[in-house]
Protein backbone atom coordinates (compact mmCIF):
# COMPACT_ATOMS: atom_id res chain seq x y z
CA UNK A 1 0.00 0.00 0.00
CA UNK A 2 1.64 3.61 -1.14
CA UNK A 3 1.65 6.37 1.04
CA UNK A 4 -0.52 8.50 -1.01
CA UNK A 5 0.86 12.24 0.74
CA UNK A 6 4.14 10.69 -0.09
CA UNK A 7 3.45 9.88 -3.77
CA UNK A 8 2.03 13.29 -4.34
CA UNK A 9 5.14 14.78 -3.13
CA UNK A 10 7.02 12.31 -5.46
CA UNK A 11 5.25 13.18 -8.53
CA UNK A 12 6.23 16.79 -8.01
CA UNK A 13 9.52 16.21 -8.14
CA UNK A 14 9.85 14.21 -10.54
CA UNK A 15 9.87 15.53 -14.57
CA UNK A 16 9.22 12.20 -16.18
CA UNK A 17 6.19 10.03 -14.90
CA UNK A 18 5.42 8.45 -11.69
CA UNK A 19 3.23 5.62 -11.93
CA UNK A 20 1.56 2.67 -9.92
CA UNK A 21 -0.55 -0.45 -10.23
CA UNK A 22 -3.73 -0.13 -12.48
CA UNK A 23 -2.50 3.40 -14.23
CA UNK A 24 -2.64 3.33 -18.06
CA UNK A 25 0.91 2.50 -19.37
CA UNK A 26 2.31 0.83 -15.99
CA UNK A 27 2.33 -2.75 -16.95
CA UNK A 28 3.78 -2.26 -20.40
CA UNK A 29 6.41 0.33 -18.68
CA UNK A 30 7.76 -2.48 -16.51
CA UNK A 31 8.18 -5.15 -19.19
CA UNK A 32 11.34 -5.79 -20.87
CA UNK A 33 13.42 -8.01 -23.42
CA UNK A 34 13.59 -10.46 -21.27
CA UNK A 35 9.86 -12.43 -20.95
CA UNK A 36 9.89 -14.45 -18.64
CA UNK A 37 10.23 -12.71 -15.25
CA UNK A 38 9.00 -9.02 -15.08
CA UNK A 39 9.31 -6.30 -12.59
CA UNK A 40 6.29 -6.03 -10.27
CA UNK A 41 7.04 -2.89 -8.14
CA UNK A 42 4.70 -0.88 -6.12
CA UNK A 43 5.83 2.40 -7.54
CA UNK A 44 7.81 3.02 -11.29
CA UNK A 45 9.59 6.17 -11.78
CA UNK A 46 10.68 6.97 -15.47
CA UNK A 47 13.16 9.13 -14.71
CA UNK A 48 13.82 12.03 -17.55
CA UNK A 49 17.00 13.30 -15.97
CA UNK A 50 19.50 12.67 -12.73
CA UNK A 51 16.96 14.69 -10.31
CA UNK A 52 14.38 12.23 -11.42
CA UNK A 53 16.59 9.66 -10.08
CA UNK A 54 17.63 11.01 -6.96
CA UNK A 55 13.87 11.96 -5.79
CA UNK A 56 13.26 7.98 -6.38
CA UNK A 57 15.61 6.71 -4.41
CA UNK A 58 14.77 9.73 -1.49
CA UNK A 59 11.36 8.02 -1.86
CA UNK A 60 12.38 4.45 -1.39
CA UNK A 61 14.90 5.15 1.71
CA UNK A 62 12.14 7.19 3.25
CA UNK A 63 10.03 3.94 2.68
CA UNK A 64 12.14 1.47 3.45
CA UNK A 65 11.62 -0.05 -0.11
CA UNK A 66 13.88 -1.74 -2.29
CA UNK A 67 15.21 -0.14 -5.88
CA UNK A 68 15.58 -2.03 -8.97
CA UNK A 69 16.36 -0.40 -12.05
CA UNK A 70 16.04 -1.16 -15.66
CA UNK A 71 16.50 0.30 -19.21
CA UNK A 72 16.20 -2.27 -22.06
CA UNK A 73 15.52 -5.60 -19.59
CA UNK A 74 17.94 -7.67 -21.36
CA UNK A 75 19.87 -8.69 -18.31
CA UNK A 76 17.44 -9.11 -15.83
CA UNK A 77 18.13 -11.49 -13.22
CA UNK A 78 16.37 -10.82 -10.18
CA UNK A 79 12.49 -9.57 -10.13
CA UNK A 80 11.71 -7.34 -8.00
CA UNK A 81 8.20 -8.18 -5.92
CA UNK A 82 6.91 -4.70 -4.50
CA UNK A 83 9.40 -1.42 -3.83
CA UNK A 84 10.58 1.08 -6.49
CA UNK A 85 11.83 0.49 -10.10
CA UNK A 86 13.43 3.10 -11.48
CA UNK A 87 13.73 2.82 -15.56
CA UNK A 88 16.30 5.10 -17.15
CA UNK A 89 15.47 3.91 -20.79
CA UNK A 90 14.91 7.69 -21.16
CA UNK A 91 18.26 8.58 -20.27
CA UNK A 92 19.70 7.85 -24.19
CA UNK A 93 21.70 10.76 -25.22
CA UNK A 94 25.37 9.87 -26.88
CA UNK A 95 27.92 12.57 -27.05
CA UNK A 96 31.59 11.66 -29.19
CA UNK A 97 34.86 13.07 -28.18
CA UNK A 98 37.22 12.06 -30.99
CA UNK A 99 40.03 13.55 -30.23
CA UNK A 100 39.67 12.14 -27.01
CA UNK A 101 38.22 9.10 -28.19
CA UNK A 102 35.83 8.88 -25.62
CA UNK A 103 31.92 8.66 -25.20
CA UNK A 104 29.18 10.04 -22.46
CA UNK A 105 26.24 8.09 -22.54
CA UNK A 106 22.70 8.20 -20.54
CA UNK A 107 22.23 5.05 -18.39
CA UNK A 108 19.63 3.79 -21.70
CA UNK A 109 21.65 3.91 -24.27
CA UNK A 110 21.64 1.20 -26.46
CA UNK A 111 25.03 0.10 -28.13
CA UNK A 112 23.16 0.40 -31.30
CA UNK A 113 23.07 4.33 -31.12
CA UNK A 114 27.41 4.25 -29.66
CA UNK A 115 28.41 2.10 -32.80
CA UNK A 116 26.42 4.56 -34.98
CA UNK A 117 28.06 7.69 -33.28
CA UNK A 118 31.22 6.61 -33.09
CA UNK A 119 31.75 5.25 -36.80
CA UNK A 120 31.58 8.69 -37.74
CA UNK A 121 35.28 9.33 -36.73
CA UNK A 122 36.35 5.63 -37.36
CA UNK A 123 36.15 4.59 -33.87
CA UNK A 124 34.31 1.89 -32.07
CA UNK A 125 32.99 1.17 -28.67
CA UNK A 126 33.91 -2.31 -26.72
CA UNK A 127 30.31 -3.59 -27.29
CA UNK A 128 28.71 -6.81 -27.48
CA UNK A 129 27.15 -9.24 -29.75
CA UNK A 130 23.97 -7.53 -29.64
CA UNK A 131 23.03 -4.21 -30.43
CA UNK A 132 19.67 -3.78 -28.48
CA UNK A 133 21.48 -4.14 -25.39
CA UNK A 134 22.20 -1.19 -22.87
CA UNK A 135 25.54 0.24 -22.02
CA UNK A 136 25.52 0.68 -18.67
CA UNK A 137 24.16 -2.82 -17.59
CA UNK A 138 26.67 -4.40 -19.57
CA UNK A 139 29.50 -2.47 -18.35
CA UNK A 140 28.73 -2.63 -15.11
CA UNK A 141 28.51 -6.95 -15.27
CA UNK A 142 31.80 -6.02 -16.85
CA UNK A 143 31.18 -6.49 -20.78
CA UNK A 144 32.43 -9.51 -22.94
CA UNK A 145 32.35 -8.04 -26.26
CA UNK A 146 33.45 -8.52 -29.98
CA UNK A 147 36.62 -7.04 -29.25
CA UNK A 148 37.79 -8.56 -26.20
CA UNK A 149 40.44 -10.09 -26.87
CA UNK A 150 42.57 -7.50 -28.40
CA UNK A 151 40.99 -4.57 -25.73
CA UNK A 152 39.64 -6.42 -22.79
CA UNK A 153 36.22 -6.35 -21.10
CA UNK A 154 34.56 -3.44 -21.54
CA UNK A 155 34.56 -2.59 -17.63
CA UNK A 156 38.42 -1.89 -18.25
CA UNK A 157 37.55 1.25 -20.37
CA UNK A 158 35.81 3.52 -18.22
CA UNK A 159 36.83 7.11 -17.49
CA UNK A 160 33.77 8.02 -15.37
CA UNK A 161 30.26 7.24 -13.91
CA UNK A 162 28.15 8.94 -12.72
CA UNK A 163 25.48 7.73 -9.83
CA UNK A 164 22.84 8.25 -7.59
CA UNK A 165 23.78 6.28 -4.17
CA UNK A 166 21.71 5.70 -0.86
CA UNK A 167 21.53 8.68 -0.01
CA UNK A 168 19.95 10.39 -2.89
CA UNK A 169 23.05 12.28 -3.81
CA UNK A 170 24.39 12.30 -7.08
CA UNK A 171 28.25 12.00 -7.61
CA UNK A 172 30.64 11.72 -10.39
CA UNK A 173 33.07 8.90 -9.90
CA UNK A 174 36.45 8.32 -11.11
CA UNK A 175 40.02 6.84 -10.40
CA UNK A 176 40.83 9.87 -8.74
CA UNK A 177 38.36 11.30 -7.22
CA UNK A 178 37.15 8.02 -5.21
CA UNK A 179 39.33 5.31 -6.13
CA UNK A 180 37.37 2.66 -4.08
CA UNK A 181 33.91 3.17 -5.55
CA UNK A 182 35.02 3.71 -8.67
CA UNK A 183 36.59 0.06 -8.69
CA UNK A 184 33.65 -1.30 -7.19
CA UNK A 185 31.58 0.36 -9.82
CA UNK A 186 33.07 -1.75 -13.04
CA UNK A 187 32.02 -5.20 -12.50
CA UNK A 188 29.32 -4.53 -9.13
CA UNK A 189 28.20 -1.24 -9.64
CA UNK A 190 23.92 -2.15 -9.85
CA UNK A 191 24.88 -2.84 -5.47
CA UNK A 192 25.90 0.49 -4.95
CA UNK A 193 23.56 2.72 -6.23
CA UNK A 194 21.83 4.02 -9.74
CA UNK A 195 24.13 5.19 -12.58
CA UNK A 196 22.72 7.77 -14.80
CA UNK A 197 25.63 7.88 -17.18
CA UNK A 198 29.12 7.55 -17.79
CA UNK A 199 32.06 7.96 -20.11
CA UNK A 200 33.99 5.06 -22.06
CA UNK A 201 36.73 4.73 -23.79
CA UNK A 202 36.36 4.32 -27.57
CA UNK A 203 38.89 2.12 -30.01
CA UNK A 204 40.38 3.06 -33.43
CA UNK A 205 38.33 0.40 -35.15
CA UNK A 206 36.49 1.37 -38.54
CA UNK A 207 36.15 -1.85 -39.99
CA UNK A 208 36.22 -5.95 -39.31
CA UNK A 209 36.99 -9.46 -40.94
CA UNK A 210 33.86 -10.89 -39.61
CA UNK A 211 31.05 -13.19 -39.38
CA UNK A 212 30.25 -16.76 -39.06
CA UNK A 213 30.56 -20.49 -40.32
CA UNK A 214 28.03 -22.64 -39.86
CA UNK A 215 28.47 -26.46 -40.05
CA UNK A 216 26.25 -29.66 -39.69
CA UNK A 217 27.15 -31.22 -36.64
CA UNK A 218 25.63 -34.50 -38.51
CA UNK A 219 28.43 -33.96 -40.85
CA UNK A 220 31.23 -32.35 -38.88
CA UNK A 221 30.71 -34.35 -35.42
CA UNK A 222 34.23 -33.45 -33.91
CA UNK A 223 33.75 -29.77 -34.69
CA UNK A 224 33.79 -28.24 -31.43
CA UNK A 225 36.80 -30.26 -30.51
CA UNK A 226 38.35 -29.13 -33.47
CA UNK A 227 37.52 -25.49 -32.85
CA UNK A 228 39.03 -25.44 -29.44
CA UNK A 229 42.52 -26.80 -30.64
CA UNK A 230 42.05 -24.15 -33.28
CA UNK A 231 41.80 -21.09 -30.93
CA UNK A 232 45.45 -22.27 -29.42
CA UNK A 233 47.43 -20.50 -31.50
CA UNK A 234 45.61 -17.02 -32.80
CA UNK A 235 46.44 -13.71 -32.42
CA UNK A 236 44.74 -10.92 -29.84
CA UNK A 237 43.23 -10.00 -32.82
CA UNK A 238 40.66 -12.20 -33.29
CA UNK A 239 38.13 -12.75 -30.50
CA UNK A 240 35.85 -16.12 -31.60
CA UNK A 241 33.47 -18.23 -29.82
CA UNK A 242 31.14 -20.70 -31.32
CA UNK A 243 27.63 -21.60 -30.50
CA UNK A 244 25.32 -25.20 -31.10
CA UNK A 245 21.97 -25.37 -31.56
CA UNK A 246 19.39 -28.28 -32.23
CA UNK A 247 17.28 -26.63 -34.93
CA UNK A 248 13.12 -27.60 -34.81
CA UNK A 249 11.91 -28.32 -38.38
CA UNK A 250 9.64 -25.30 -38.07
CA UNK A 251 9.42 -22.34 -40.88
CA UNK A 252 10.24 -19.59 -38.57
CA UNK A 253 13.76 -20.44 -39.05
CA UNK A 254 15.59 -20.59 -42.71
CA UNK A 255 15.33 -23.38 -44.93
CA UNK A 256 18.98 -24.57 -44.47
CA UNK A 257 18.94 -25.36 -40.72
CA UNK A 258 15.72 -26.55 -40.12
CA UNK A 259 16.22 -29.97 -38.47
CA UNK A 260 19.77 -30.09 -38.10
CA UNK A 261 21.62 -29.79 -35.28
CA UNK A 262 24.35 -26.87 -36.03
CA UNK A 263 27.26 -25.25 -35.09
CA UNK A 264 28.01 -21.63 -35.45
CA UNK A 265 31.65 -20.09 -35.48
CA UNK A 266 31.84 -16.57 -34.88
CA UNK A 267 34.82 -14.12 -35.85
CA UNK A 268 35.68 -10.65 -35.61
CA UNK A 269 39.41 -9.46 -36.43
CA UNK A 270 40.74 -6.45 -36.76
CA UNK A 271 43.70 -7.41 -39.11
CA UNK A 272 43.75 -7.14 -42.49
CA UNK A 273 41.47 -9.32 -44.57
CA UNK A 274 44.81 -11.32 -46.21
CA UNK A 275 45.66 -12.79 -43.04
CA UNK A 276 41.97 -13.24 -41.99
CA UNK A 277 41.20 -15.65 -44.38
CA UNK A 278 44.77 -17.09 -43.91
CA UNK A 279 43.24 -17.15 -40.09
CA UNK A 280 40.33 -18.63 -40.70
CA UNK A 281 41.21 -21.34 -43.18
CA UNK A 282 41.87 -24.08 -40.83
CA UNK A 283 38.27 -23.73 -39.68
CA UNK A 284 36.92 -24.05 -43.54
CA UNK A 285 39.16 -27.29 -44.41
CA UNK A 286 36.93 -29.16 -41.63
CA UNK A 287 34.15 -29.58 -44.05
CA UNK A 288 31.38 -28.52 -46.00
CA UNK A 289 29.46 -24.99 -43.82
CA UNK A 290 25.50 -24.41 -44.41
CA UNK A 291 26.31 -20.96 -44.50
CA UNK A 292 29.67 -18.85 -44.28
CA UNK A 293 29.45 -14.83 -44.09
CA UNK A 294 33.01 -14.03 -42.91
CA UNK A 295 33.94 -11.32 -44.61
CA UNK A 296 35.54 -7.36 -44.59
CA UNK A 297 32.60 -5.31 -43.07
CA UNK A 298 32.24 -2.05 -41.64
CA UNK A 299 32.08 -2.12 -38.01
CA UNK A 300 28.62 -0.56 -38.29
CA UNK A 301 27.36 -4.22 -39.17
CA UNK A 302 29.21 -6.12 -36.57
CA UNK A 303 25.52 -7.01 -35.27
CA UNK A 304 25.19 -9.68 -38.24
CA UNK A 305 28.09 -11.70 -37.08
CA UNK A 306 25.87 -13.02 -33.96
CA UNK A 307 22.09 -12.08 -35.46
CA UNK A 308 21.16 -12.13 -32.27
CA UNK A 309 17.18 -11.74 -32.11
CA UNK A 310 15.69 -8.57 -31.43
CA UNK A 311 12.38 -9.61 -30.28
CA UNK A 312 11.58 -10.11 -26.54
CA UNK A 313 11.46 -13.35 -25.51
CA UNK A 314 11.72 -15.88 -22.76
CA UNK A 315 14.89 -17.71 -21.72
CA UNK A 316 17.04 -18.63 -18.70
CA UNK A 317 21.36 -19.28 -18.65
CA UNK A 318 24.34 -19.96 -17.08
CA UNK A 319 27.91 -20.07 -17.00
CA UNK A 320 31.09 -21.26 -16.22
CA UNK A 321 34.35 -19.77 -16.70
CA UNK A 322 36.76 -22.64 -17.52
CA UNK A 323 40.79 -23.16 -17.72
CA UNK A 324 40.54 -25.21 -20.56
CA UNK A 325 38.22 -28.08 -22.42
CA UNK A 326 39.52 -31.36 -23.49
CA UNK A 327 38.61 -33.63 -26.81
CA UNK A 328 36.45 -35.94 -24.04
CA UNK A 329 34.73 -33.08 -22.62
CA UNK A 330 33.92 -31.53 -25.81
CA UNK A 331 32.63 -34.73 -26.93
CA UNK A 332 30.40 -35.08 -23.83
CA UNK A 333 28.83 -31.75 -23.98
CA UNK A 334 28.02 -31.31 -27.62
CA UNK A 335 26.05 -34.78 -27.36
CA UNK A 336 24.06 -33.37 -24.07
CA UNK A 337 22.78 -30.37 -26.11
CA UNK A 338 21.97 -32.45 -29.36
CA UNK A 339 19.29 -33.79 -30.92
CA UNK A 340 18.26 -35.96 -27.42
CA UNK A 341 18.23 -33.49 -24.74
CA UNK A 342 15.12 -33.03 -22.70
CA UNK A 343 15.40 -29.02 -22.74
CA UNK A 344 16.29 -27.37 -26.34
CA UNK A 345 19.24 -24.88 -25.71
CA UNK A 346 21.82 -23.29 -26.95
CA UNK A 347 25.82 -24.09 -26.13
CA UNK A 348 28.07 -21.40 -26.58
CA UNK A 349 31.80 -21.38 -25.76
CA UNK A 350 34.00 -18.03 -26.40
CA UNK A 351 37.43 -17.91 -26.45
CA UNK A 352 38.96 -15.49 -23.65
CA UNK A 353 42.88 -14.88 -22.86
CA UNK A 354 44.63 -12.10 -24.74
CA UNK A 355 43.83 -8.64 -23.09
CA UNK A 356 41.21 -10.70 -21.26
CA UNK A 357 43.70 -12.61 -18.91
CA UNK A 358 45.87 -9.48 -18.14
CA UNK A 359 44.63 -6.79 -15.06
CA UNK A 360 42.96 -3.50 -15.97
CA UNK A 361 45.20 -0.24 -16.18
CA UNK A 362 43.05 1.24 -13.63
CA UNK A 363 42.33 -2.18 -11.69
CA UNK A 364 38.18 -2.81 -11.35
CA UNK A 365 36.15 -5.59 -9.45
CA UNK A 366 36.06 -8.19 -12.80
CA UNK A 367 37.96 -11.32 -11.79
CA UNK A 368 38.42 -14.86 -12.54
CA UNK A 369 41.11 -13.55 -15.66
CA UNK A 370 43.02 -16.60 -15.49
CA UNK A 371 39.97 -18.08 -17.01
CA UNK A 372 40.82 -19.59 -21.15
CA UNK A 373 37.07 -20.09 -22.10
CA UNK A 374 33.61 -19.27 -20.79
CA UNK A 375 30.62 -22.08 -21.71
CA UNK A 376 27.48 -21.15 -21.43
CA UNK A 377 24.19 -22.58 -21.74
CA UNK A 378 20.78 -20.75 -22.83
CA UNK A 379 17.97 -22.13 -23.01
CA UNK A 380 14.63 -20.59 -24.41
CA UNK A 381 11.48 -21.17 -22.27
CA UNK A 382 8.83 -22.72 -24.29
CA UNK A 383 7.17 -24.88 -22.35
CA UNK A 384 9.42 -26.29 -20.40
CA UNK A 385 9.24 -27.15 -16.35
CA UNK A 386 11.52 -24.99 -14.49
CA UNK A 387 12.70 -28.51 -12.83
CA UNK A 388 14.26 -29.28 -15.99
CA UNK A 389 15.23 -26.27 -16.69
CA UNK A 390 17.94 -26.15 -13.91
CA UNK A 391 18.48 -30.21 -14.04
CA UNK A 392 19.66 -29.29 -17.90
CA UNK A 393 21.75 -26.18 -17.23
CA UNK A 394 23.22 -28.16 -14.04
CA UNK A 395 24.30 -31.54 -16.51
CA UNK A 396 25.86 -29.25 -19.02
CA UNK A 397 27.62 -27.54 -16.87
CA UNK A 398 28.76 -30.11 -14.62
CA UNK A 399 30.94 -31.96 -17.26
CA UNK A 400 33.22 -29.30 -17.18
CA UNK A 401 33.09 -28.69 -13.71
CA UNK A 402 36.80 -30.13 -12.89
CA UNK A 403 38.01 -27.65 -15.25
CA UNK A 404 36.06 -24.73 -13.23
CA UNK A 405 38.27 -21.67 -12.50
CA UNK A 406 35.63 -21.20 -9.48
CA UNK A 407 33.57 -18.67 -10.84
CA UNK A 408 30.92 -17.32 -13.26
CA UNK A 409 30.58 -14.07 -15.23
CA UNK A 410 27.60 -12.39 -13.91
CA UNK A 411 26.06 -10.63 -17.27
CA UNK A 412 25.60 -13.79 -18.79
CA UNK A 413 23.74 -15.68 -16.46
CA UNK A 414 19.77 -15.22 -17.20
CA UNK A 415 17.91 -16.09 -13.90
CA UNK A 416 14.91 -15.15 -11.97
CA UNK A 417 13.47 -15.42 -8.84
CA UNK A 418 9.74 -15.10 -9.89
CA UNK A 419 9.17 -18.73 -10.00
CA UNK A 420 11.98 -19.24 -7.38
CA UNK A 421 14.44 -20.35 -9.71
CA UNK A 422 18.16 -19.52 -8.13
CA UNK A 423 20.32 -16.86 -9.02
CA UNK A 424 23.48 -18.06 -7.66
CA UNK A 425 25.02 -17.25 -4.44
CA UNK A 426 26.84 -13.47 -5.12
CA UNK A 427 30.26 -15.06 -4.23
CA UNK A 428 30.16 -17.01 -7.64
CA UNK A 429 30.71 -13.55 -9.38
CA UNK A 430 33.75 -12.44 -7.70
CA UNK A 431 36.83 -13.57 -5.67
CA UNK A 432 36.90 -13.93 -2.77
CA UNK A 433 38.83 -11.12 -1.45
CA UNK A 434 37.32 -8.93 -3.71
CA UNK A 435 33.55 -10.21 -2.43
CA UNK A 436 35.05 -9.03 1.03
CA UNK A 437 36.04 -5.89 -0.15
CA UNK A 438 33.02 -5.25 -1.85
CA UNK A 439 31.05 -5.89 1.03
CA UNK A 440 32.44 -3.73 2.95
CA UNK A 441 32.16 -1.25 1.01
CA UNK A 442 28.65 -1.86 0.41
CA UNK A 443 28.00 -1.58 3.92
CA UNK A 444 29.37 2.07 4.20
CA UNK A 445 27.10 3.00 0.80
CA UNK A 446 24.08 0.94 1.08
CA UNK A 447 24.27 -0.44 5.15
CA UNK A 448 20.49 -1.36 4.36
CA UNK A 449 20.75 -2.77 1.17
CA UNK A 450 18.20 -0.54 -0.74
CA UNK A 451 19.99 -2.09 -4.06
CA UNK A 452 19.55 -5.76 -4.04
CA UNK A 453 17.60 -6.78 -7.02
CA UNK A 454 20.73 -7.69 -8.47
CA UNK A 455 23.39 -10.43 -8.06
CA UNK A 456 23.55 -8.68 -4.28
CA UNK A 457 26.36 -8.56 -1.79
CA UNK A 458 25.12 -8.09 1.42
CA UNK A 459 26.90 -5.17 3.53
CA UNK A 460 29.55 -6.82 5.63
CA UNK A 461 28.58 -6.83 9.38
Amino acid sequence: MNDAPAIAVLRDRVRGEVLLPGDEGFAARCAGFQTAYRHRPSVLVRAADAEDVAAAVAYAAAQGLPVAVQATGHGLSVATDGGVLISTARLSEVTVDAAARTARIGAGTRFAAVVDAAARYGLAPLNGSAPGVGVAGYVLGGGLGLLAREFGYAADRVRSIDIVTADARTRRVTADSDPELFWALRGAGANFGVVTGMEIDLVPVSRLYGGELVFDLARTPGLLADYLRWTETLPEELTSSVSLLNYPDLPLFPAALRGRFAAHVRIAYTGDSRTGEQLVAPLRALGPRLSDTVAEMPYTECGTIYNDPPQPHAYQGDNVLLRAVGPQQAAEVTELVGPGAVVPCVLDIRHLGGALGRPAEVPNAVGHRSARYLLRVLMPLMGAAPDEVRATAAKVLGALAAESVGGRFQSLVYGGCADGAPTGPATDFWEPADHHRLAVLKAAFDPANMFRCNRNIEPAG
